[in-house]
């Protein structure tokens, strides 16, 4: 992701890649390939941020150096484009959140379709009422494949020689070197934070970005591992149900999650809004909105009880209703379907980089800061919390925290 991250963010004018830090040495010599032969390459993250010539930082590093690094590199005075989720524990959100306020540093949380035009076009939608009154919301992200489950192409020279294994494991407990617990490091709880710190915080962010909510105050998640036994601590199937109380922004409601690595229907994402009056399903590259609202008679006859009745007592209900209700109270409203699909040339990932960038240079505010990159990280991580504890996660929106 970091190469990809530079590769996007060098399309902005004016923008100019320095350095590049890695723990494995092929990395390095890959990205001097790329970027240039002259690019300063280091294993120590810490020596970038004593210089005086780099401005911002990516951070595209395993779940558990997110917080750390960002902390560090804020308080040198650098901006700070970080990858989500913005932390692999809970509780480190809000001592990131409070270095980004102390320093008065632009943070850019990189789940980059929070930039998308279609995800404008979708809350455009929603603002304008056009669903009714909100009342659930689905989302799923399925894959089927090695890649998609994390199953990455290994390098023929990983080694306690290649990697600085100590580096990756300072901090934390003792760990044996493990190649895929670095090449891999989203299957395992001590780097990663498996799919819910993956693709979870992609939906959530999409549901926040479109509704404007903070986030949900109940929690539940349930999964199992059920394909790819590969040595992984992380489930590859996960669901979780979410309820998000009554705000300003938005009625209550309910979100469903769902996550399966090993889906027959291959890989597809799709998050539906379902109101009382419009169903809007969103991709991350288009949408659809169509619209169905009830009638304002109740409806008689069919799947009902009219016919258990004597015919005349039929007869007598029937001309009832229809004094009641005129022939439009009686009819069902539909609407032709309200369609967008970004072009095909069109970069979100860009778009976002720009809108980072330009935060940088006082020219715009951030689509995606820490405080909102961290209200869709910890309902995600929350998951992880109730799938391996086994109980509903409390959650208080507002104050960002884990109700006791």
């Amino acid at each position: 992701m970091g190469n990809k991250d530079c590769v996007s963010a060098l399309k902005v004018p004016g923008v100019e890649l320095v350095a590049a830090c890695d723990l494995y040495t092929g990395r390095l010599e890959a990205a001097k390939e790329n970027f240039g032969k002259d690019l300063n390459v280091t294993k120590d993250y810490r020596s970038l941020l004593e210089r005086s010539d780099i401005d911002a930082v990516i951070i595209a590093t395993c779940d558990k150096w997110h917080a750390p690094i960002a902390k560090a590199a804020l308080r040198k005075g650098k901006a700070v484009y970080c990858e989500k989720p913005v932390v692999r524990e809970i509780g480190e959100g809000l001592e990131v959140i409070e270095t980004q306020r102390d320093t008065n540093g632009v943070m850019q949380v990189g789940s980059q379709f929070v930039s998308s035009i279609v995800f404008q076009k979708a809350r455009d939608q929603y603002r304008a009422g056009a669903l009714g009154q909100l009342n659930c919301i689905e989302a799923s992200y399925d894959r089927q494949s090695a890649l998609g489950a994390w199953e990455y192409t290994m390098p023929t020279d990983a080694s306690p020689q290649t990697v600085d294994w100590d580096r990756y494991i300072a901090g934390g407990p003792p760990i044996p070197y493990d190649n895929k617990k670095l090449f891999w490091w989203r299957n395992y709880q001590d780097f990663g934070t498996g799919v819910a710190g993956d693709l979870f915080v992609h939906l959530i962010s999409l549901v926040h970005a479109v509704t404007g909510a903070k986030g949900p105050d109940r929690i539940f998640a349930s999964g199992n591992i059920a394909y790819w036994k590969d040595g992984r601590d992380v489930p590859d199937v996960l669901t979780a149900i979410m309820d998000y109380p009554s705000a300003p922004e938005h009625p209550a409601f309910q979100l469903t999650l769902r996550v399966d690595f090993v889906s027959g229907n291959g890989e597809k994402a799709f998050t539906r809004f379902v109101g009382s009056e419009g169903v809007m399903d969103v991709t991350f590259r288009s949408f659809s909105l169509t619209r169905h609202k009830m009638s304002k008679a109740p409806g008689i006859g069919g799947w009902d009880s009219l016919d258990t009745y004597p015919k005349a007592m039929q007869a007598e209900l029937l001309k009832r209703y229809n004094e009641k209700y005129s022939k439009a109270d009686q009819e069902v409203l539909s609407e032709p379907p309200i369609t967008y699909q970004a072009a095909d040339e069109y970069d979100e990932h860009v778009v976002h980089f720009t809108n980072f960038f330009d935060a940088m240079r006082g020219k715009a505010m951030l689509n995606e800061n820490v405080v909102f990159g961290f209200r869709a990280a910890a309902p995600s991580l929350a998951c992880n919390k109730s799938y391996f504890e086994k109980k509903i996660i409390h959650w208080d929106p507002e104050r960002m925290e884990i109700k006791s």
